[in-house]
């Protein structure tokens, strides 16, 4: 079928192949830093193949080359690049990443039904929280915002089974709906969006591209291989050729009404929709907004350069503490002083009058140090709005703890960053799940129309809740007319949960 991208049967091939590579060169590099920096993992140090010689973790990229010792890979006269000094990495990122997740999707979150009949808005709830559910329920949110809270990002593809959606037309909606529809993450790595050329929030096409290892086993000649790269023969004794697990490549490419599928290059599936015939099934997410941008901003980018600076002075403190943790002795005029270890009990004789014996070494205090890294954690603190405390180490005392009002004012800027998250998160929360619905009422599985596919996100408090203070809230919002079973679905409470009348 023709559409605006210019050709018969869809995206042009040449223009998906360009798409992949200018992701692979451009994107992907940055993607993978972004990860690294989050997880840090440890890589065994050692040749490949061999014993290894230790661990070595992914933050350590952002160390100096006097610290690491890796003088011999950069053009330096300094001496102290020569060795490796103690190495120490404290990997502040990771824990307020997923701090911030745990105050975003750290209870159960409702999406809610603005139809005013309260009969439809209760089958719409129950069938899309069947949805929600069969995809993966709050681990799915959680993964989401893992992803988009890393990358800066991240999308949400409705996959509809449109053919098990018809068997299925019959029977319960919020069956029907779980069997046939999934909800899938898509990180920035695989993700590819070709935006339309007049609006930057539109999608014209949608690529998900990736490899995967297949249970297949390939051979490679290396002997031709150093051919075609060195233009020789190699002269090594090793075998000439080499046994691994064969990879592919898998491209889905999702245009307005049609779907299909690629391995290797060549087409495997594909089939039109005609539920969604005018839509490209993927909800964008931004994690922090970035007006007129695409991508989001992430959480570890802002505290890349902090992490490294405060890697390199907690490394700078492991080897001046273990260089003057060590006391030594100066001995003058005394014989065999320098033969015979200082231990407890030792005595020394001399009958020189002269001879003396000093000590010096020892862990001097460094107060200047201790300053500048303790302004390096606030500087942390500030960058990612998440403060120790929200992380369990309480410092000082900060009133009283069992009140919300104090937790309130002490975590107000963690608080504030996860309400702006949740206009984003949630506002993609909607627009999949208004996905779901047109596709049910195209079906006829669940008649709606588009004024009662209204929808919002009911968000539980993102602070430990007191079930006292939070049943009397439900009373008084029910002495004002609010309905008592909304509310209480609304703070997490159940008709049949204990002290609930």
């Amino acid at each position: 079928m023709p559409d605006r991208l210019g050709t018969e049967r869809g995206l042009d091939d040449a223009l998906i192949r360009v798409a992949i590579e200018e992701h692979q060169k451009a994107a992907l590099p940055r993607l993978e830093q972004l990860w690294r920096y989050f997880r840090n993992p440890a890589e065994p140090v050692g040749a490949e193949g061999g014993p290894s010689r230790g661990w070595k973790l992914a933050q350590e990229a952002g160390l100096p080359a006097r610290v690491t010792g890796r003088g011999e890979d950069t053009f330096s006269l300094d001496d102290r690049t020569l060795s490796r000094r103690e190495v120490v990495i404290e990997n502040d990122i990771a824990w307020r990443v997923l701090t911030m997740i745990d105050f975003l999707y750290g209870r159960p979150v409702r999406i809610a039904s603005e139809a005013t009949d309260a009969g439809l808005a209760s089958e719409i709830e129950r069938v899309l929280d069947a949805v929600w559910q069969a995809s993966g329920g709050l681990a799915l949110l959680q993964d989401a915002a893992l992803l988009g809270h890393i990358y800066g990002h991240v999308d949400l593809a409705v996959r509809v089974d449109e053919e098990a959606l018809a068997e299925l037309a019959g029977d319960d909606p919020a069956v029907a709906a779980a069997h046939a529809i999934r909800i899938e993450p898509i990180d920035a790595t695989r993700g590819i969006p070709l935006l339309s050329a007049g609006d930057y929030r539109k999608l014209d096409a949608y690529l998900v591209h990736f490899e995967r290892e297949l249970n297949e086993v390939e051979r490679t000649d290396r002997a031709a291989r150093a051919k075609r790269l060195f233009g020789r023969e190699r002269t090594n004794p090793r075998p000439s050729t080499r046994m691994r697990r064969k990879r592919g490549t898998v491209t889905e490419v999702f245009e307005p009404g049609t779907w299909r599928r690629m391995e290797d290059g060549e087409v495997v599936a594909q089939r039109e929709s005609a539920l969604l015939p005018d839509a490209v099934p993927v909800v964008h997410v931004q994690n922090g907004s970035q007006p007129f941008r695409y991508s989001g901003l992430s959480e570890v980018e802002a505290l890349i350069p902090l992490q490294d600076e405060l890697n390199t002075r907690l490394s700078d403190r492991a080897s001046r503490v273990t260089m003057q943790s060590f006391r030594m002795y100066l001995a003058k005029g005394l014989d065999g002083f320098d033969r015979v270890p200082v231990t407890p009990g030792t005595v020394w004789s001399t009958d020189n009058p002269d001879a003396s014996i000093e000590s010096f070494g020892g862990d001097g205090a460094s107060p200047s140090e201790e300053s500048h890294i303790e302004q390096i954690r606030e500087a942390m603190d500030k960058a990612s709005a998440v403060p120790p405390l929200a992380g369990g180490v309480v410092r000082a005392k900060v009133g009283n703890l069992t009140s919300a009002n104090a937790l309130r004012i002490t975590l107000l800027s963690l608080l504030a960053k996860t309400a702006r998250k949740r206009v984003t998160y949630g506002r993609g929360m909607v627009q999949a799940s208004g996905l779901v619905l047109d596709a049910l009422a195209a079906a006829g599985v669940l008649l709606t129309s588009e004024r009662q596919r209204a929808l919002r996100v009911a968000w539980p408090d993102a602070l430990p809740s007191v079930p006292a203070e939070d049943l009397a809230a439900a009373e008084a919002k029910s002495a004002l007319g609010v309905g008592d079973e909304r509310v209480l679905a609304e703070l997490g409470y159940g008709a049949g949960d204990p002290g609930v009348v």
